[in-house]
C-alpha cells in the first residue's frame, strides 16, 4: 500500500470516529461513563442481531432526531 493510501486511510478513520463521537453527544451522552457507554452499544449490537423491528424503531427515532439538527 502506498503512502498516500495509508495517509487516506488513516484521515477516513479520524474522521469515522469523530463523526461517531458525535453521535454520543447528539444523543445527550457526553458525560456519561465510557464503560456504560460501551455495555450500552454492546448490548444493543447483540438485539439488533435478533431484532430486526428494534432497528427499524431505532431508525425512526435516529431519523427524527437529525430531521430536528436543521430547527
Amino acid at each position: 500500500m502506498s503512502r498516500n493510501a495509508i495517509n487516506d486511510a488513516r484521515k477516513k478513520d479520524t474522521r469515522d470516529k469523530i463523526e461517531l463521537g458525535g453521535l454520543i453527544v447528539k444523543a445527550g451522552l457526553r458525560f456519561e461513563k465510557r464503560a456504560v457507554l460501551l455495555g450500552a452499544l454492546i448490548e444493543l449490537g447483540q438485539r439488533l442481531k435478533v431484532d430486526e423491528s428494534e432497528r427499524v424503531r431505532l431508525a425512526v427515532i435516529g431519523a427524527e432526531a437529525f430531521g430536528r439538527e436543521t430547527e
